[in-house]
């Protein structure tokens, strides 16, 4: 948590040349430098490359659309290739299609995140609460 907040103020500064404690601070007029509003406006605007972005996980920000362009054209030649190479050859006889390019957010360890074992018990306690919810509504202690 501490390198988010590290990100944020380097951010801020590079981008915006504020900084992090202008929130608490008051201009000679007794003003705020910075209110939490101009904060959060500041962060939803940052450039996919910004520290910030990276140090969340937000892997989809990083891609711009040459990045994602340039892999449909990976893929459609990929596929291209496959079927030149696979012309009529018998069904069983082909080589498997190939794979999508890699893309940040697809797959990878966002798919493996979804049965750790946090994510399943998780499951678990929504599953109870559900379960307690139901009977409680049985026993007509809540509609």
């Amino acid at each position: 948590m501490r390198e988010h907040g590290e990100a944020v103020e380097a951010d801020l500064r590079e981008h915006y040349g504020v900084r992090l404690r202008d929130l608490f601070l008051r201009d000679a007029d007794g003003h705020q430098r910075m209110t939490w509003r101009e904060l959060r406006c500041y962060i939803r605007q940052l450039p996919s490359t910004a520290r910030t972005r990276i140090a969340t996980g937000d892997d989809d920000s990083i891609w711009g659309l040459q990045e994602h362009l340039t892999a449909v054209v990976i893929d459609e030649l990929r596929v291209a290739n496959w079927q030149r190479a696979n012309e009529g050859a018998e069904k069983s006889k082909q080589s498997p299609r190939p794979k999508p390019f890699p893309r940040p957010g697809v797959g990878g360890k966002k798919a493996a995140d979804k049965n750790s074992p946090e994510r399943q018990a998780a499951r678990q306690r929504a599953l109870r609460r559900a379960a307690d919810r139901k009977q409680a509504i049985a026993q007509g202690l809540i509609r």
